[in-house]
């Protein structure tokens, strides 16, 4: 059950929130645990099974951490005996290497922990910051099981340090302003997800369906537009849905995207892409590191490793890794010929081409299907355009262009330019009306269409 389904919208959240509100304050977190039970188990009892593991033993494992952080060996054992559980666990279920596992736990291969992605990113970060005495372990069950369980943020993060929940947990307050909001914030990442990231899907598809020997390149540029502003529409349309929740129930999450993909620097592009795994990633690992040496070469590297660790998180594969690594080498290039003043000219031009030929290599199924992608966007096939461009250009230009624009922040600043004129206010009136109404064609669509599920990678 994903957010962006009918028995989610209309069921399980309105009912949920329903019961939330009805509870003591002093019962509130007790029911919000038991409710992403029910969330879990809803997906699948197999699902319900395997986080209630994985939060015991995270839990177990933090608290012997915390106990034996006196003895620092045995504390760096029970430390990197989680971090290894953690890491085990998430390439038993991304990658074919550990299929083993899978067969020796009697785990069914269709079976997928969505989410895994995000959680085991909380877990190890958790257990790290306890040996490293950042803060002390959690003694309620039930907070740490929120921790890791709680349904606003199981499927797409956002990934946040335990001592940032902890704080939300204690002034969490939900009120009517507060689930007006997330109601909005919702419909807002369900547009994203079921109008945008669809509609760019089969976008997508459409050049797909082509053979790639003898793909035209204005086709190929045309495919991979559609398939970065569907991933970005995707991940941050899920992000946005369980960020309204999360208002709903009192949460205040950060944002995960800050409009990363029309930016006028690379640095902006991978400063404001998934902000909180940014983070994690630069706090956890490129930090570290830097730590250990100095220069700026031995930096530069590390930074460009760190998005290569990002770019593996993706895919877990070569691709995932060369994608990281081109952004991560970009912006280093950047950054070098801004001093000599070589990019004012180009702007946001530059940066739309090094983003799509960087995102060839997170989309192709393998390096080969890469390589001979970007080599039909470099026009290595010699077909410029045909029949199929027109056709592209003739249904989907359109909507390409929409989307494209709500990609960015220009809408967004529009509104915050207007400040109390007439724009404004008219905004502001019928805000209501037209989130309901684009609710509803929210759920026409889902129905017509059955669900509205497609994730571009298992995360």
């Amino acid at each position: 059950m994903l957010y962006s389904s009918l028995l989610f919208i209309y069921g399980f959240l309105p009912l949920s929130l329903l019961i939330y509100m009805l509870t003591p304050e002093s019962l509130k977190k007790n029911v919000l645990f038991v409710l992403s039970i029910v969330f879990c188990a809803l997906n699948s009892l197999k699902f319900l099974e395997f986080m209630l593991i994985y939060t015991i033993v995270n839990y177990i494992a933090g608290a012997a951490v915390w106990i034996l952080h006196d003895k620092k060996i045995l504390s760096a054992i029970l430390m990197i005996f989680g971090v290894s559980f953690d890491i085990i666990t998430i390439f038993t279920f991304r990658t074919e290497s550990f299929s083993f596992l899978r067969k020796n736990f009697n785990i069914p291969e269709e079976f997928f922990p969505l989410g895994i992605s995000f959680f085991t990113l909380s877990a190890v970060g958790y257990l790290i910051d306890i040996y490293r005495k950042r803060m002390r372990a959690e003694r309620n069950p039930i907070k740490f099981g929120l921790y890791i369980m709680m349904f606003p943020r199981i499927i797409m993060g956002p990934v946040i340090r335990y001592n940032t929940f902890r704080k939300m947990l204690k002034s969490s307050k939900s009120d009517l302003s507060e689930i007006g909001m997330g109601f909005t914030i919702f419909v807002k990442g369900l547009v994203k997800k079921v109008i945008a990231a669809d509609t760019m899907y089969m976008l997508y598809n459409a050049v797909r369906s082509v053979d790639i020997w003898e793909m035209p390149a204005v086709n190929a540029w045309i495919g991979m537009t559609a398939y970065l502003l569907c991933l970005y529409f995707t991940l941050s349309g899920f992000a946005d849905m369980g960020t309204g929740v999360g208002y709903c129930f009192g949460f205040r999450f950060p944002q995960s995207f800050n409009y990363p993909v029309f930016s006028t620097k690379i640095r902006d592009f991978a400063g404001n892409w998934h902000v909180q795994i940014i983070y994690w990633f630069r706090r956890y690992i490129s930090k570290p590191l830097c730590e250990l040496g100095r220069g700026r070469v031995y930096k530069k590297i590390i930074f460009i490793l760190s998005w290569c660790a990002v770019g593996f998180w993706y895919r877990f594969d070569i691709n995932g890794f060369l994608w990281g690594f081109f952004i991560g080498l970009s912006v280093v290039i950047e950054k070098y010929l801004g001093r000599m003043k070589l990019l004012k000219a180009t702007g946001i031009i530059y940066i739309y081409a090094v983003t799509m030929i960087c995102a060839v290599f997170l989309a192709g199924e393998n390096v080969s299907y890469s390589l001979h992608y970007l080599l039909a966007m470099l026009g290595g096939n010699k077909v410029f355009a045909d029949s199929q461009t027109l056709y592209l250009l003739k249904y989907y230009i359109v909507l390409l262009l929409i989307c494209m624009y709500f990609s960015t922040s220009l809408f967004r600043n529009m509104l915050m330019r207007s400040g109390k004129t007439k724009l404004r206010i008219v905004i502001g009136i019928f805000s209501p009306v037209i989130t309901v109404v684009l609710l509803a064609v929210c759920t026409a669509l889902i129905s017509y269409n059955g669900s509205s599920g497609m994730i571009l990678m298992k995360l």
